[in-house]
């Protein structure tokens, strides 16, 4: 049951009276937004309450657009929400008992507006604001209202940004008065009034998926050169840096983070992603805490230290979704070192990867994507069987419908992209997800929703069964280099009249999955998929050759076309399968990559062909070379150098692990 806040949307008197303009539209609707002048503004919000009697039971019912984190009695709590749309915004229930004191009570809290057009949040909107109620013991006991003192945060301003305009880089400031203002005797009197917010237009939703955990990493190395130390904190975790300094007042320690190091043992803050982790702090003259707000993805750190200043308790704070591991490997690999290593690799990438979304990269990106995230998403339900991030893939792309019937492809944010194999991989996802859970209602309501995306196909871009003039993008491989030739023009921003095998093959499986999900609910077919079976052989498939051709105004047959039609099992034809396997081998295993390997991997997996499987998982440049160039995280690729602007950290790669587990994998694939 949905609360019923008592509180307000409350702001500070800038940010409470802007309108909230429209940031969604289609892709190649070009829109350029303005730069949004308020971007970055780091909000506080403070207010003292008594609590007259010991307190059994108290929960706070708290939201904040874009974010908050929460202090009570000066103790952090937790922070949130999980990103969503404003029309189906989640707020975060916490039990907060332990917290509370009989007496006076402080509630604090620090709210972000980051402002910026990127897949991270959906920001960019003009939307900011906090909202919450505390009750205790069924009574209420504070409310966001204009009771609550407000103040900007002046610790933090902007260093740049990272990535694709994904984060500011940070400059924290010890001397500002704002440091300590959640703890209970901080000084608020030269704060102001909240204001109301004046153009709420928010729907809100409880939060179905859990909060973040948070650990304490300590650096397995430190090392001292000249004015600088180095730390290695043993593997690429999600999180901030932390630590203690004292110094002069002005003294700046210069703070570099990356993912690996420099030929010299510096740290390669200037990373392959894009990003590049440059950071300041600046100390007050006293005992500092560096309390960084945005997270990054990072192994090591480099402070550059001012002669006299001195640090300590420098640690690592990383942040992931709640993880416990249900599933192992299968037994018969267990003496398979190989196997044994990459399996440790991709449950590593999960548990400390998975934050309030399956994002592809926690660095350049941090993109929740809707296509290689079904197949992160899933491997995360097999290793815990906890279904939370599954469902809240599925649930989050079809809100997107609102934009598009056809879905966007990053999820839960101001950027706009679409794909257009991503929302047909979902109706994989779908039938995955039920034939693991068994949940009919959840297929029954999803089965309508997969049939509204599939009608958008039909009627929009399908005529004499195959799929053409696509305004969105086609990514068939990625990147570029790997698509083996791709003889269509599918570049982005550009609409795609030529027919092509990628995106119809896509089409014919996600009917045929469509097929099974209507069979499964007691259901008359959707529609007969043989039709666009015919189609899609008249058109790409050379029945002397065995062979699938790319598009229908070219005799150019490319691995990834190939790939696809005998994933999809568009043709019953031995021939066609030695021919393809023929041609896997003379190309390579690892010219397969983000999104050829994977539907590989399910044909074989409901064959139950593991000899195939463990082919591409265990070949010497797939994964393996993932171990060979040192990864603790699964990288964007199979190394360093597959892309111009590879992360070491990204999800999809683990997503392997689902086919290495002790299950039975043709039942669900």
């Amino acid at each position: 049951m949905t609360h019923q806040f008592q509180g307000k949307w409350i702001s500070d008197e800038v940010l409470c009276a802007r309108e909230p303009r429209n940031i969604f539209h289609r892709q190649l609707n070009k829109i350029k937004f303005p730069k949004d002048e308020n971007a970055n503004s780091h909000i506080l919000f403070r207010k003292k309450f008594v609590i007259e009697k010991r307190v059994n039971h108290a929960k706070i019912y708290i939201t904040a657009d874009d974010y908050y984190k929460l202090y009570l009695n000066g103790r952090f709590v937790g922070q949130g929400p999980a990103p969503a749309y404003h029309h189906c915004y989640n707020y975060n229930v916490i039990d907060v008992s332990p917290f509370l004191v009989e007496g006076e009570n402080v509630i604090a809290v620090h709210t972000y507006y980051q402002g910026l057009i990127n897949r991270v949040w959906q920001s960019g909107d003009f939307r900011h604001g906090l909202l919450l109620d505390l009750v205790c013991d069924g009574e209420t006991v504070a409310s966001s209202d204009e009771s609550f003192l407000t103040h900007p945060h002046t610790a933090y301003t902007a260093m740049g940004e990272a990535g694709y305009h994904t984060q500011f880089l940070e400059r924290y400031d010890s001397r500002a008065r704002e440091v300590d203002f959640f703890a209970p005797g901080f000084d608020d009197s030269y704060w102001t009034r909240a204001s109301i917010y004046q153009f709420d237009d928010h729907g809100l939703q409880e939060q179905k998926t859990k909060m973040l955990e948070f650990e304490r990493v300590e650096p397995i190395s430190v090392t001292r050169k000249e004015d600088r130390l180095i730390l290695d904190f043993g593997g690429i975790y999600v999180g901030y840096l932390s630590a203690k300094a004292t110094g002069k007042s002005g003294d700046v320690i210069t703070l570099y983070a990356a993912q690996e190091l420099n030929e010299d043992g510096s740290v390669r803050h200037a990373m392959r992603c894009n990003c590049d982790y440059t950071e300041e702090w600046i100390l007050s003259g006293g005992m500092d805490v560096l309390n960084q707000f945005d997270f990054k993805s990072f192994r090591y750190a480099e402070l550059v230290l001012p002669e006299g200043v001195a640090v300590e308790e420098i640690c690592l704070v990383a942040r992931h979704y709640p993880f416990s591991q249900k599933r192992n490997l299968r037994k018969e690999l267990a003496e398979n070192e190989s196997a044994r290593r990459i399996f440790e690799l991709c449950v590593r990438s999960q548990r400390v990867g998975v934050q309030e979304t399956i994002q592809d990269c926690m660095d350049r990106e941090k993109g929740f994507y809707l296509g290689d995230g079904c197949y992160s998403a899933f491997a995360n339900y097999l290793l815990t069987d906890d279904d939370s991030m599954t469902r809240k893939l599925i649930d989050d792309a079809f809100s997107s419908s609102f934009i598009t019937e056809g879905l966007v492809t990053c999820m839960d944010c101001s950027f706009m992209q679409e794909i257009a194999e991503f929302p047909l991989i979902l109706a994989d996802l779908v039938l995955w997800h039920y034939r693991l859970s068994g949940d009919q209602e959840y297929l029954k309501e999803n089965y309508k929703k997969i049939q509204r995306v599939l009608n958008c196909y039909r009627d929009s871009y399908e005529k004499d069964g195959l799929l053409r003039d696509l305004d969105r993008w086609c990514v068939v491989e990625w990147p570029q280099n790997y698509r083996d030739g791709y003889a269509v023009n599918i570049k982005e921003g550009e609409i795609c009249h030529e027919p092509h095998i990628s995106i119809n093959a896509y089409y014919y499986r996600a009917v045929c999955c469509l097929n099974k999900m209507a069979e499964a609910l007691g259901e008359n077919p959707y529609r007969d998929e043989t039709v666009l079976q015919k189609a899609i052989l008249d058109a790409f498939y050379d029945r002397e050759k065995h062979i699938f051709y790319d598009g229908v105004e070219t005799r150019h047959a490319s691995l990834p076309g190939n790939v696809f039609a005998y994933a999809f099992e568009l043709v019953k034809d031995a021939e066609f399968d030695r021919s393809f396997l023929s041609l896997l081998e003379e190309k390579g295993a690892d010219q397969t990559f983000l999104f050829t390997s994977f539907p590989l991997l399910c044909r074989w997996a409901r064959e139950e062909n593991f000899e195939a499987m463990k082919k591409l998982i265990l070949h010497e440049n797939t994964w393996s070379r993932m171990l060979r160039e040192d990864a603790t995280t699964t990288f964007e690729g199979w190394g360093k150098d597959c892309k111009w602007n590879t992360s070491l950290f990204h999800m999809t790669m683990s997503a392997v692990a689902m086919f290495l587990l002790d299950a039975d994998l043709k039942a669900i694939f």
